[in-house]
């Protein structure tokens, strides 16, 4: 009775520790312990196991229906026979007739153990999955570990993410011990225990990074209404304020940017440009085009096309390195996005011809500081939205 009690003991200690429902243990251990009986009297009977959660104590019991006529003694008793046990029994009752084997503490105190060790393992992983699957779509913090294979592993305490090749940006290094803020993608179960799939490439990252930073769009004062992302190089987002005396692009950029900086800083050097969203589409796209200055924007509403003109000098800075400007644009404002000159334009007779611009030069802006060089070389074309 004393190694009993002192099993009790050191299991409620467990999961006192552990944070486990204690009847989750006693349940599987009492089913265990059912299987282990069963072996000694027979698959074909109905065996019950009782714990006493104070004692220690364990009892067996063979479960039989009370019936008129038996057909089958190992699951079966006589209505007489189940009256001399307690004249309170009738047809169809249960009687639990106690059979506990003679070594049965023995069999208890092992089949203790391994329960114990399973329901932990089970019940940790329980644990994790219900903690992070509410936190699916957040950015959480978490501290690089190691690489496997192409993967690596990111923790959080003693729980373990995975930042797989697709969702890494190709520019950071990920070096151990390093603290790194990630989107979490996916929680799932399965036999191993929780999956938790984590991002630094997903543009959400950034729209929750600026959800944290920026007390006016976790308000609601401000709206990122769209953003478009090439993780490691730039990002483009469009916001819009709900109150006219509140400057979307101000607040987000913050003052000396200090904000914005903080978001860049989080992710490597990463370029933003934040631009004011329009409900007036020719408006929306010329500005996001930024820092690029258009002339003019012809749009083909029904195709979702946009023809936009720019002074022949901003070429190369409209399309962007590679092509980059314009088909972020293009991704965040849902439209083809064609580019042509006013050169061209006046040539082909979609634009009056005027007297020329005098050149203006762009000054970098505090929350832009793109490399634009290249893009002269770059092959124009139409971009769309992916």
């Amino acid at each position: 009775m004393k190694n009993n009690a002192e099993l009790i003991e050191a299991l409620k200690q467990i999961v006192k520790e552990k944070g486990i429902d204690e009847d989750i243990i006693f349940e599987a251990l009492e089913t265990s312990l059912v299987t282990a009986c069963k072996k000694d009297f027979g698959a074909n009977y109905n065996v019950k196991v009782v714990v006493n959660r104070e004692t220690g104590e364990f009892s067996c019991f063979i479960q039989k229906n009370v019936v008129e006529v038996v057909e089958d003694d190992s699951t079966e008793i006589s209505l007489e026979d189940a009256r001399l046990i307690s004249p309170s029994y009738e047809i169809e009752d249960v009687v639990d007739i106690e059979s506990t084997p003679k070594d049965f503490g023995r069999i208890a105190a092992q089949t203790a153990k391994q329960v114990v060790l399973q329901k932990l393992r089970e019940a940790e992983r329980e644990i994790v999955y219900n903690e992070y699957v509410t936190r699916e779509k957040e950015v959480i913090t978490g501290v690089v570990q190691r690489r496997e294979g192409k993967n690596i592993i990111v923790a959080f305490g003693k729980t373990e993410a995975v930042l797989t090749p697709n969702e890494q940006v190709i520019t950071e290094e990920y070096t151990p011990n390093e603290r790194i803020k990630v989107y979490v993608n996916e929680v799932k179960q399965t036999t191993k225990g929780p999956f938790i799939s984590v991002s630094r490439a997903h543009p959400e990252l950034v729209k929750k990074l600026f959800l944290q930073e920026v007390p006016e769009i976790y308000d609601g004062v401000v709206e990122i209404k769209s953003i478009s992302r090439e993780a490691g190089a730039r990002t483009k987002i469009a916001v819009y304020s709900n109150n006219p005396d509140v400057d979307a692009v101000g607040a987000c950029v913050g003052q000396n940017g200090h904000r914005v900086n903080a978001i860049v800083n989080e992710l490597g050097g990463e370029k933003i440009d934040i631009i004011d969203y329009s409900e007036i589409v020719e408006d929306f796209i010329a500005a996001a085009l930024s820092p690029s200055k258009v002339i003019d924007v012809l749009l083909e509403p029904e195709e979702k096309v946009a023809t936009v003109i720019v002074p022949d000098y901003q070429l190369s800075l409209a399309i962007g390195k590679e092509g980059q400007n314009v088909r972020l644009a293009a991704r965040l404002t849902g439209h083809k996005i064609d580019i042509k000159t006013e050169t061209v334009a006046v040539e082909m007779g979609i634009l009056e011809p005027y007297e020329p611009y005098e050149e203006e030069y762009y000054e970098e802006g505090i929350y832009d500081n793109g490399d634009y060089e290249g893009a002269e070389d770059y092959d124009r074309e139409v971009y769309e939205e992916e």
